[in-house]
């Protein structure tokens, strides 16, 4: 390469990022922060959750969210959630018909163990909450939520002989979580979220990405 063209690159290069630098500061000094501190807010997204079932392991589910709020105040609101199952989650189910009451009359219908490979679908979760928000700077924030949550869950476990043993319901529980969010626009957010769920049956623990659009008053 010649002297010639290796200055032209780096000319090039130098104004390429002087100009993406001045983009990014002008972008900066352009911003002032949301248009309002309180007002209601909606947002979805994608939740990623992982159910830990009593009676088998992990089984892991992709879900979608849809979301509305109120922050009532800069550093206080409350908000609803709803995620519907896009997948079901694989797992080995491991249990006995004592769990399920099959065999109250000793007529040795089932074996005494029941195992295999299961499957568990999400229909639904719906979760109230109150949140605490955290601006660390103009544009990023951290918030902790409490509530309780809903859920409906159906599994299906495969057992020996080529039979189906399909079990589940609903749930709840208490759900507690944290979430971190950056302003992309003076009305628009990502969010990043986590949220445990305490179920009477199962626990859950729940990891989203969602995009969210404040309205302010």
């Amino acid at each position: 390469m010649s002297l010639d063209k290796s200055t032209f690159l780096l000319n090039s290069a130098a104004i390429a990022a002087g100009a993406a630098l001045f983009g990014a500061t002008a972008n900066a000094q352009n911003y002032n922060g949301p248009t309002e501190t309180t007002g209601p807010y909606l947002s979805g997204g994608y939740n990623y959750l992982d159910f830990d079932e009593d009676l088998g392991g992990d089984a892991h589910v992709s879900a979608i969210t849809a979301r509305a709020g109120w922050q009532l105040h800069p550093n206080f609101g409350v908000e609803a959630d709803a995620s519907f199952g896009i997948d079901n989650g694989e797992f080995d189910f491991d249990g006995d018909e004592d769990d399920f009451d099959l065999d109250d009359n000793e007529d040795s219908d089932f074996d005494d163990v029941i195992a295999g490979p299961g499957d568990l679908g999400l229909d639904y979760l719906i979760g109230f909450y109150g949140r605490a928000t955290m601006p660390l700077s103009d544009r990023f924030d951290v918030s902790a939520r409490a509530g309780y949550a809903f859920a409906e869950i159906d599994s299906t476990v495969a057992t020996v002989g080529g039979n189906e043993l399909v079990f589940g319901g609903s749930d709840d529980g208490f759900a507690v979580g944290a979430s971190a969010a950056y302003d992309l626009t003076e009305s628009m957010a990502i969010r990043a979220d986590y949220t445990h769920y305490e179920f009477d049956t199962s626990n859950a623990e729940s990891f989203g990405i969602n995009l969210e659009y404040k309205f302010g008053v």
